[in-house]
């Protein structure tokens, strides 16, 4: 079949297409046939835990049909078999076929087009864990959502309005804010690196922010934690500005009882996000079932085309998803 690896260097990653054999699914796993594919920005940053080091298949997220069950896969609770049409986490995704966990996988609602399902995986997922079971955000609340434009932000301004909360974005571009706010954004702030606070503040009649998503790193840390609410929670998610240190204001963080934490799946085992995936089925799938969220595609690039995907998605031109189609 054919590949695409991803090798990552000291400064940049690189693409080459191979050809390899079909691999065969192991206890607990399943071979879908690939039909669509998403990018997401973590792994093919140079150095970044998703990439590693070395080459290896590349894609984190796809949807497809079943092939063929392995061990132990046919008689679990999920009981996929093929030709179901599944969705999710699975690694090899740029690939004629890819290998899921059955745990990780989802069965794709009829609503959903493969482009839709490729995109309704890892960032959603994501934006789940940061806003059910770690920010326990709620109807009536303010999310700030920094780097709003980005897949994981797109996500999450989608989800904090399907809790019912009321959402701020900030984006370096005006055009994608226009965008963003026809998804139900409530006040959109064109900042690309901070200079948000004072129009936050004011939004939120000087209390502050419930919940926090930092996509853009280090370099609007200290505003963030200056913007939130008594007991606000803060999801660290990425650092697409390459900044990874930053102030922390302990006397704001000890006097408002703020809570701090990171979402990252690099060491989070297979039975934690197990738990993820079956509570996004539980909280999410429905509202994707029913056509109430869509999932956001920006653009979609040929399989052959992944190099040029890539490049488009560095150049931070796209809101939302870019898929591959096979």
């Amino acid at each position: 079949m054919k590949s695409w690896y991803l090798t990552s260097g000291a400064d940049a990653t690189s693409l080459d297409l191979r050809d390899v054999p079909v691999p065969e699914p192991k206890a607990g796993e399943l071979i879908a046939r690939v039909r669509a594919a998403g990018l997401n920005r973590g792994e093919f940053i140079a150095g970044h835990g998703v990439s590693g080091s070395g080459s290896k298949a590349a894609g984190i997220e796809a949807a497809g049909e079943v092939v063929k069950v392995g061990e132990g896969a046919a008689g679990s609770n999920a009981a996929f078999k093929p030709g179901d049409r599944v969705m999710g986490r699975s690694s090899g995704a740029f690939s004629e076929f890819a290998v899921f966990r059955v745990s990780d996988a989802m069965r794709v609602p009829a609503k959903l087009s493969w482009e839709e399902a490729a995109g309704a995986g890892i960032a959603y997922l994501t934006a789940y864990d940061m806003l059910w079971p770690g920010g326990e955000l709620k109807a009536g609340e303010w999310l700030l959502v920094t780097g709003a434009s980005a897949g994981v932000g797109v996500a999450s301004t989608q989800l904090g309005k399907l809790i019912g909360a009321k959402v701020i974005g900030t984006s370096g571009s005006a055009e994608k804010l226009q965008k963003l706010a026809a998804l139900g954004l409530d006040l959109g702030l064109q900042n690309r690196n901070g200079g948000f606070a004072k129009a936050v503040m004011e939004a939120t009649g000087g209390k502050g922010v419930n919940v926090v998503v930092n996509n853009v790193g280090g370099s609007v840390f200290a505003e963030c934690i200056r913007v939130m609410a008594y007991k606000g929670r803060l999801a660290t998610v990425g650092y697409v500005d390459g900044v990874v240190n930053a102030e922390l204001d302990i006397l704001a963080l000890h006097a408002r009882r703020l809570r701090l934490y990171g979402v990252s799946n690099k060491m989070r085992s297979a039975a934690e996000f197990a738990e993820v995936v079956r509570g996004f089925e539980r909280d999410v799938l429905p509202a994707l079932a029913s056509g109430h969220l869509r999932p956001v595609i920006d653009r979609v690039f040929p399989f052959a085309e992944l190099p040029q995907a890539k490049a488009y998605m560095e150049s931070n031109a796209h809101l939302g998803k870019i898929i591959i189609r096979t």
